[in-house]
């Protein structure tokens, strides 16, 4: 691949909601629930979509399932917002493929996750993404959670990536503001952040991120882009009102299983999701009531 990007998407900004992988008891990738989803999201503003993002349940799913969703995404959205679509693997290989893969299918950006089995040393975590971002002509957003990853990105290695032309964004999920602000500090315009469900996006963008990628969007997109507008507009008495109300759907997400918790929301919503992927079970009737009623306290 060139060292300059071509066609890209321009400054990706703004909330992107994490979707769900809509799912039949036997594994069958509901496109058509998937695809009104999408035009949902849309319509209520958001600026863009994540497809197999955590809340997405890419572990879980087959590459013939993935596929899918990428596909379902990209027809569904007919290039009015960008698809940045996850790619993650424990193989440096197989993570170049999907990327390969799915800008073929029409993303317009990639999600870059790193699994590990074993540890993994700064100098292979920093050669995965390069792989990927090499591997293809759309940006990359690196994702660092190290909830869930036994590899997390230094700020040195973060620094180090900043500077490929097509590694132009990173998602944290740390649960640490003060890291994102070090990320803004030692990158400035080369790195641009988005916000994790982990953060308080409202505080996110004060200090200078650019949006936030997360599953609490897709049960609140309108909500979420009217944050977002307030934020952009310095109108912080107002956004802070809205983000504290906001708020309880991140600590309910929190709470629970991540993918289980935004399908029952969406099923509440009327949106025919199916269960979260075995081994993970559904919320129990106990906890469905919790999110319909933080739903309902929004409303």
């Amino acid at each position: 691949m060139s060292d300059q990007p071509t066609d890209l998407p321009k400054n990706l900004h703004g909330v992107f909601p994490y979707l769900v992988s809509p799912t039949t008891a036997d594994g069958r990738i509901k496109t058509d629930v998937l695809g009104n989803l999408c035009d949902d999201m849309i319509k209520a503003g958001v600026h863009g979509v994540t497809p197999l993002g955590s809340t997405g349940e890419f572990a879980y799913l087959s590459r013939e399932q993935r596929t899918a969703v990428v596909t379902a995404t990209v027809e569904a959205t007919a290039k009015r917002v960008p698809v940045i679509a996850g790619v993650a693997s424990t193989s440096t290989a197989d993570a170049v493929a999907q990327a390969k893969a799915y800008q073929a299918l029409g993303a317009d950006g990639i999600l870059a996750i790193l699994e590990a089995y074993f540890p993994v040393k700064d100098a292979q975590v920093e050669a995965y993404f390069r792989a990927i971002a090499d591997a293809v002509d759309i940006p990359v957003v690196i994702y660092t959670n190290p909830n869930f990853q036994r590899s997390d990105l230094t700020l040195d290695v973060i620094a180090r990536l900043a500077e490929h032309p097509r590694i132009q964004y990173i998602k944290d999920a740390s649960n640490n503001t003060g890291r994102l602000l070090s990320i803004i500090n030692r990158c400035g315009d080369k790195m641009r952040v988005f916000a994790a469900s982990a953060h308080i996006p409202a505080a996110v963008m004060l200090i200078g991120g650019v949006g936030w990628m997360a599953g609490p969007a897709c049960i609140v997109p309108r909500e979420s882009v009217k944050l977002y507008d307030l934020c952009k507009a310095g109108r912080w008495d107002e956004a802070v009102a809205l983000q504290r109300k906001l708020w309880r759907v991140n600590e309910v997400f929190a709470r629970f299983n991540l993918a289980a918790c935004i399908k029952a929301g969406l099923d509440i919503q009327g949106y025919d999701v199916g269960d979260p992927i075995a081994p993970q079970t559904p919320l129990t009737a106990e906890e469905r009531k919790i999110v319909e009623g933080v739903l309902a306290g929004l409303a």
